[in-house]
């Protein structure tokens, strides 16, 4: 089987791009599924995440589509003929910068449409043609229909991370995009897990499809290590930062379960004095491409986010990811420690567990197949405290010395006042705890009704009052009487 792209007979635009991006070994699932789509097969592909994926489909693709290319600048000459459709604008965005690099000495054009963003600059880039078009399932319906692109000529689709846009529910919009598409195709499926629903999803739209699994699947990868750490959920903040130092990572996935849970933990790292960034679905996809641009270039150490950075963003030499939560589904585990340890690089993964997370750790021994036995943390400082070395050296025994200096102070202040109870003198300078002030006395004159002095002037309005002409007819004088007018009209008996 071949090993190196150089025996991949690939055309000379491809292979020059290929070689300047420093690709020499195909991964796994590279030197099997490419031969495979040279030959137009449907690909049901599965490997771990940071395998080489993109670059699995996307050269095939593009040697394929050679015969297309041309120079003419009639939008008709560049009808869409491979479509991309992945779960992310994140992945999106990324798919569509590679296959760039590797399209950039062809004449073949390329775009990328997702949500977040104006829809007027994508318009102008679909009218004016791309073969390969990059996509979110949401935003291309959005364009097809406003009838800005056509998908009638489409030769190659490819759904990559499918589980994932199954998961959050783009089944629906899936259906409704191959309803556009030919009959006649080649689809390509790629997924770091395999589920019922996403076999599936392949029997309905995949040709005699084949199987390529370079692993077994939800497998990690066996270059990441993995520790659990078992700390108290009111103690995560404290033991992450804890591990922040203890490791001296340079830069790390932070992983969070919310949005709003995501937010308040960057905020908190960058009072810490951690160059962090967040990044959730509540951010504008401006912020977000900027806080991965900024943890790309170094600028940013630490970046805190949801599940929406777990599934295929390719950031080189991240050394570790941190779950601060347990994930609630055990598969996004897999996704989330795919950001380190990519292409056969080592990496670190650590995973906080709580005391409530029983369950969730449960589901994650079912998909591992392994039993997992939390460490024991033990914190330097459970909270930080104004007043530096209180309590001596922390913990537990550092807090019960502490006590024992706090009786034995009061009971030489007591001895030397003379009084003769000590742990009275020692509490005299500071509230006791649990110690409730006695309610307040209340004054019963507050508690009578009002009663009018007897020496009191009447007031103003009451005198006014008294003289003021009493009302006729009970009506005040103040009200003006209706006009009478004339009937032009009178009513039969």
């Amino acid at each position: 089987m071949t090993s190196s792209f150089s025996n991949l007979s690939l055309a000379e635009p491809l292979a020059r791009a290929v070689a300047e991006m420093g690709y020499t070994a195909m991964t796994p699932i590279q030197a099997q599924a490419i031969p495979v789509v040279l030959q137009g097969r449907d690909v049901m592909g599965a490997a771990q995440t940071g395998t080489g994926k993109t670059a699995a489909f996307s050269l095939p693709l593009l040697q394929r589509l050679l015969v297309h290319e041309n120079s003419s600048t009639s939008p008709a000459r560049h009808p869409v003929r491979a479509l991309v459709l992945l779960p992310t604008r994140e992945l999106a965005d990324q798919v569509a910068q590679q296959i760039a690099l590797y399209a950039k000495y062809t004449k073949l054009r390329s775009a990328v449409v997702f949500g977040g963003m104006d829809m007027k600059p994508q318009t102008l880039e679909l009218k004016k043609g791309v073969e390969i078009l990059v996509a979110t399932p949401g935003r291309l319906l959005d364009h097809i229909e406003a009838k800005n692109v056509v998908l009638n000529q489409v030769e190659y689709v490819v759904l990559d991370e499918a589980d994932r846009m199954l998961d959050i529910g783009f089944l629906p919009d899936l259906q409704r995009i191959l309803a556009y598409l030919p009959r006649q195709r080649t689809t390509l499926l790629f997924s770091a897990t395999f589920s019922p629903e996403i076999k599936r999803l392949a029997a309905s739209y995949l040709n005699n499809p084949v199987t390529i699994e370079v692993a077994r699947p939800n497998e990690t990868a066996s270059t990441v290590e993995q520790r659990f750490y078992a700390v108290g959920e009111d103690d995560k903040r404290s033991a992450l930062q804890q591990l922040l130092r203890t490791l001296e990572v340079k830069q790390s996935f932070i992983f969070v379960n919310s949005k709003l849970g995501c937010a308040r933990l960057a905020r908190a790292l960058e009072r810490e004095g951690f160059k962090t960034a967040a990044l959730h679905g509540d951010k504008s996809q401006d912020e977000r491409l900027k806080a991965l641009e900024a943890f790309k270039r170094g600028e940013v150490d630490l970046l805190v986010c949801t599940d929406v950075a777990a599934r295929g963003l390719d950031i080189k030499d991240v050394p570790a990811v941190f779950n601060y939560d347990v994930p609630f589904h055990a598969e996004d585990y897999v996704h989330r420690i795919g950001r380190t340890g990519r292409a056969g690089a080592s990496g670190l993964a650590v995973t906080l567990v709580a005391p409530g997370d029983a369950r969730l750790v449960a589901e994650l021994e079912k998909l591992l197949k392994k039993k997992i036995a939390p460490e024991a943390l033990a914190l330097e400082h459970e909270r930080p405290r104004s007043r530096e070395g209180r309590y001596g050296s922390g913990g537990d025994a550092g807090r019960a010395a502490g006590r024992d200096r706090d009786r034995e102070s009061g009971r030489e202040s007591g001895r030397d006042s003379g009084r003769t109870s000590a742990r009275g003198s020692a509490r005299d300078d500071r509230p006791q705890r649990g110690f409730r002030p006695p309610a307040p006395v209340r004054d019963p004159f507050f508690d009578k009704p009002y009663e009018p002095s007897p020496d009191a002037t009447p007031a103003t309005w009451e005198a006014v009052e008294k003289v003021l002409t009493p009302p006729r007819n009970g009506v005040s004088p103040n009200i003006k009487p209706k006009r009478k007018i004339a009937a032009l009209l009178k009513a039969g008996s």
